[in-house]
């Protein structure tokens, strides 16, 4: 009597555990049939993977090189300054030399005193170089780019600002 019912409970215990399994995979809500899935192909619908996706965090952009850094800012030192192709190719390597050397310090992650300093440092030999690769007007023009931080004042618009005053005291 004691091992019948005991072969009873074994068994009624694994129906209980085998039940929701068959029923899970029983169905499923599918218009298609029975049996499991729905239409798009997977039982959790259109949006969810049955494998997981690890979450990318967005992809920081690269860094600039000292030379794409050059490349954008000579067209805008070239036309302000009205450099010819030799004095373009001083103030190019001069200043890709200056801003690599600043990449490189910024790498090292110096302590900010010891960094000022090597910034300072690396401007002051640029500043050197510039005066003696360029003439004093082109040079003294460059300096005061640099204090507007390479903004490039639009001949244009003063022209056209210019015209529209004269425009306004024909008129008067």
């Amino acid at each position: 009597m004691k091992k019948t019912r005991t072969i009873y409970l074994l068994a009624g215990l694994l129906c209980l555990f085998c039940v929701n399994d068959l029923v899970a995979q029983y169905g499923y809500g599918s218009p298609y049939g029975y049996g499991y899935g729905n239409r798009y192909g997977n039982r959790y619908g259109r949006q969810r993977s049955t494998i997981p996706q690890a979450s990318q965090p967005p992809k920081k952009a690269d860094p600039l090189t000292a030379d794409e850094i050059v490349d954008l800012e000579m067209p805008k030192i070239t036309e302000e300054l009205g450099l010819d192709p030799f004095e373009q190719a001083v103030v190019r390597t001069i200043l890709a030399k200056s801003i690599q050397q600043r990449i490189e310090i910024q790498i090292l992650e110096l302590e900010p005193e010891k960094m000022k300093e090597e910034v300072e440092k690396i401007r002051e030999r640029q500043d050197a170089e510039l005066k003696a690769g360029l003439p004093e007007e082109k040079y003294l023009a460059y300096l005061e780019l640099q204090k507007n931080k390479f903004k490039v004042k639009k001949k244009k618009e003063k022209k056209e600002k210019k015209e529209k005053k004269k425009k306004k005291k024909d008129k008067a």
